[in-house]
């Protein structure tokens, strides 16, 4: 075939399915998204439609639909350009079934180098009736030559040193506690996902929002979704942290809280789904609605993944729990942005000191696909005196296996860590190591306290 044939073969009815390719399937727009460019089909309608394709990927890494194209047409100023772009998706519409749809994706990189051919043909006419400057027609058709050529071949070791180095450095979002961050580097990294793993009832949920309470005080954006709890309670366990105030109190304190609250630059949307109704894929839909409004997610909060619901719809709870996992670490990797959640322990876990992996429940595939993994632990007297144990089960980023004394006050949602050294480890260690004095001691401080209390009213 010669390269005029060539050039012909690819006319209206190919750039159309060729549209087609592009709007229905994302692996095929990711695959040629760098090399789309409007300029090299045939008429200004088939140029702006891929140009919106492609500035639609680029911003939300998806292809865009039938809806935002009728939306995007009503900012065209051009009239006649707005009807022969409505007239070209009217085409496209009706071969969103084409049997040759492969074919055109096979010739996708043919059809994209006939059109820098040809431009460069046109270009280097315009070049000899002006000047006949040789050496800038052959650099043209050389480059026309090479379009279409796969870019990226993979990372040559020996010559991207530099880009190496710029592209391992990870963008983190910081927890509260700066020994963590120090463990992971800076905190989770964007596309990563963290664990927190605890029994019932112990403070998962406290441990989550205290993250997204310390982000949102970074300018962070996050979203927090809660399957368990409704939207407006966690709303009132931020409004604790912010405020100190414990959550039988705060609606004394209401405009203290809203004071604390005007004062934030960070951005909270608190989303709740029904327990078992929820799907990576619904979390993936409604982050995508977020950001299609403008909002950009820094961070995501998932309370808890262990009772979300499984697509595959698998028989054995621990092959549904890993699927969940695995798929929420691609939902991360899709979106780069950093996801925690939480994870349920068995039983036996609630007479642990030091919670390790095995005491997970139901699947060892959370820790498998997780890049960072830590359990907290805390018996009833713990919960008494204020105390607990962070356990790092496992860190992607650096060394894992250590355990952190920890004070924990969840009226307030106020956690704090120690190293086992430091003085106020060693204090909360001592009330760990003699918990049943401690108990004892706060819970008969609590019965004077109220016997005062009775006295007084009397």
């Amino acid at each position: 075939m010669n390269k005029t044939k060539k050039i012909s073969e690819y006319g209206y009815l190919f750039q159309v399915k060729f549209i087609v390719c592009l709007i229905t399937d994302k692996l095929f727009l990711e695959q040629i998204v760098d090399i789309l460019d409007g300029k090299y089909t045939s008429n200004d309608a088939f140029r702006w439609i891929i140009n919106e394709i492609r500035e639609y990927y680029n911003e939300y890494k998806d292809t865009i639909t039938m809806e935002v194209f009728k939306i995007k047409i009503q900012e065209i100023d051009s009239d006649l350009l707005a009807v022969n772009v409505k007239d070209v998706l009217r085409e496209v519409f009706k071969n969103m079934e084409a049997s040759d749809l492969n074919y055109v994706k096979d010739r996708a990189l043919d059809f994209h180098k006939s059109q820098v051919l040809k431009d460069a043909i046109v270009k280097s006419a315009e070049i000899l009736e002006r000047d006949g400057d040789s050496d800038e027609i052959k650099s043209l058709i050389d480059i026309a030559m090479q379009a279409g050529v796969e870019r990226n071949l993979g990372h040559d070791y020996l010559e991207d040193i530099n880009k190496r180095y710029e592209e391992s450095a990870r963008i983190t979002s910081p927890t509260p506690w700066g020994l963590i961050n120090e463990l992971m580097q800076g905190g989770l990294g964007a596309g990563e996902l963290g664990v927190i793993v605890a029994p019932a009832g112990i403070g998962k949920t406290w441990v989550l929002c205290s993250m997204g309470a310390y982000a949102i005080s970074q300018k962070l954006n996050i979203i927090h979704y809660t399957l368990e709890l409704n939207e407006a309670y966690v709303g009132l366990r931020y409004d604790s942290i912010f405020s100190g105030v414990e959550g039988q109190n705060l609606k004394y304190h209401k405009d203290e809280v809203i004071e604390r609250l005007d004062k934030l630059e960070g951005n909270l949307t608190i989303k709740y789904y029904p327990t078992k109704s929820c799907t990576v894929n619904t979390l993936s839909a409604h982050l995508k609605k977020v950001t299609t409004f403008g909002t950009k997610v820094d961070m995501v909060l998932v309370d808890y993944a262990d009772i979300m619901k499984d697509t595959n719809k698998h028989t054995e709870m621990r092959h549904a729990l890993g699927n969940i996992y695995e798929d929420l670490r691609g939902l991360a990797g899709e979106l780069q942005v950093p996801i925690w959640t939480a994870s349920q322990t068995n039983r036996s876990a609630l007479d642990e000191d030091v919670i390790e992996a095995s005491r997970i429940a139901e699947s060892y595939a959370k820790v498998m696909v997780a890049d960072f993994v830590m359990s907290l632990s805390r018996k009833i007297e713990d919960k008494i005196g204020n105390t607990g144990r962070f356990h790092v089960i496992k860190n992607r980023f650096g060394p894992d296996g250590l355990t952190y004394p920890a004070r924990i006050n969840t009226n307030v949602g106020k956690i704090e860590l120690f190293e086992a050294t430091s003085i106020q480890g060693k204090d909360v260690q001592y009330k760990i190591n003699n918990r049943d004095n401690q108990a004892k001691q706060i819970l008969s401080q609590r019965y004077d306290d109220l016997m005062k209390g009775e006295e007084i009213d009397n």
